[in-house]
């Protein structure tokens, strides 16, 4: 009887050849002290008795954890590893090296402070329970990779049970840039987005939610279809999420593929990792607008889609107009931690969306419908929307 060699294991010299892992070689983060302990005195300050006089303080009033700690000024970046980037379910652990990476963005673009938490639980009730048991430690909660339907229930509850703001990113940042992108693309075609009759492919979490904040921005019809086509009502087989879409989306009535509903269509907005044929695009309507977001690979390829449309964009970085959550969820949170907001609104969301896009301004093109992720004024922009929406909201407690 003979068995199969195990497989060889590459030597970490040899995976350090690769840049990508050099670079991530001992992780992309680490915790560093605020203050100085150079001698007894500031040991007895920064640690025992000094800080039993703290907690004393924060006992009596819970309300001082947010000036006299972190709390208020730190995210949770919590995944289950069901839905990473384009790689799927690869669990937690493999989950941590893009949560290590979200949180160096929050710290990078807007000076938050993020840990990376990837939880080795999927049920509904395991993640809501773990997470609300996590939130005393933190001012927001981010939540990330977690694949749909059940990520819609998991920030529903946590949004209903906790007093701080949850945020799924894969649904909502991508909403903002979307919005903002989609603003511009109209306004450099001289349409508004009433104008517009958009087909989404793609219906989950991204998918949703930008099929949802284009509704309540007004935007003139909307057609969702997911692997098994178009969703409309009476459509057999459809979850809650979908359900409810079908009622306030396609009020046309369409039925049959993503292709079918882009005859005559002017947006497009791709978020399902599908192909659309370069027909279909030029089937369109004049100055159409393609949003091809699946990444590696969009929808249809970006040199194929401009010679139909007005503006093309994609989620990659090879290629103009970006759409990347980076230009949203660190300025949404700075905003909201800033005034210590209690959630995050769906105006707050439309501000941020409004911010970005005014960024582009008069500079405006078809290769420039939304700015450079390195683009300074970003955050600072989206973090004031935010915080003057959360005070008009009545959602900020400071």
């Amino acid at each position: 009887m003979t068995t199969s060699p195990e497989p060889s294991t590459p030597s970490l010299d040899a995976l350090d050849a690769d840049p990508a892992f050099a670079l991530h070689r001992g992780g992309k983060l680490e915790v560093r002290s605020s203050v100085p302990v150079r001698d007894a005195d500031d040991l007895a300050l920064a640690y025992t008795p000094g800080v039993a006089r703290v907690c004393t303080a924060i006992a009596e009033n819970p309300a001082l954890a947010a000036d006299y700690t972190w709390v208020s000024r730190v995210v949770a970046v919590v995944s289950d590893g069901t839905a990473v980037l384009g790689l799927g379910d690869i669990g937690p652990a493999a989950a941590m090296p893009v949560m290590e990476g979200k949180a160096l963005l929050f710290k990078e673009f807007a000076g938050v402070d993020a840990v990376p938490i990837c939880l080795d639980c999927t049920g509904v009730e395991e993640l809501v329970e773990t997470v609300a048991r996590l939130a005393p430690s933190f001012g927001g909660i981010n939540l990330e990779d977690i694949s749909a339907p059940r990520c819609f229930e998991v920030e529903d509850r946590l949004r209903e049970r906790l007093d701080i703001p949850v945020f799924h990113d894969d649904q909502h940042g991508t909403a903002i840039v979307v919005l903002a992108a989609l603003q511009n693309a109209a306004r450099l075609t001289g349409r508004s987005l009433g104008d517009l009759r958009a087909v989404v492919a793609g219906a989950g979490a991204s998918g949703v939610a930008v099929s949802r904040i284009l509704l309540n921005a007004g935007i003139g019809d909307i057609a969702v279809a997911d692997s098994k086509g178009l969703i409309h009502e009476g459509r057999a087989g459809l979850n809650s999420v979908k359900s409810a879409l079908a009622a306030d989306t396609n009020r046309a009535g369409l039925r049959g593929t993503t292709e079918d509903a882009l005859a005559g269509a002017d947006v497009f907005i791709g978020l399902s990792g599908s192909t659309v044929a370069e027909q279909a695009i030029a089937g369109m309507a004049a100055d159409s607008i393609v949003f091809a977001l699946s990444n590696p690979t969009p929808e249809v390829h970006p040199d194929a889609a401009r010679r139909h449309a007005r503006v093309v964009a994609t989620g990659r970085s090879d290629f103009p107009n970006q759409i990347n959550n980076v230009l949203a969820f660190p300025g949404v949170f700075r905003g909201a931690l800033d005034v210590r907001a209690h959630t995050i609104t769906e105006n707050m969301k439309v501000a941020a969306a409004d911010a970005l896009a005014a960024v582009v301004g008069d500079a405006v093109s078809a290769d420039y419908v939304i700015p450079s992720p390195f683009d300074q004024r970003v955050a600072p922009a989206v973090t004031a929307a935010v915080a003057d929406q959360a005070r008009r909201d009545g959602v900020a407690r400071a």
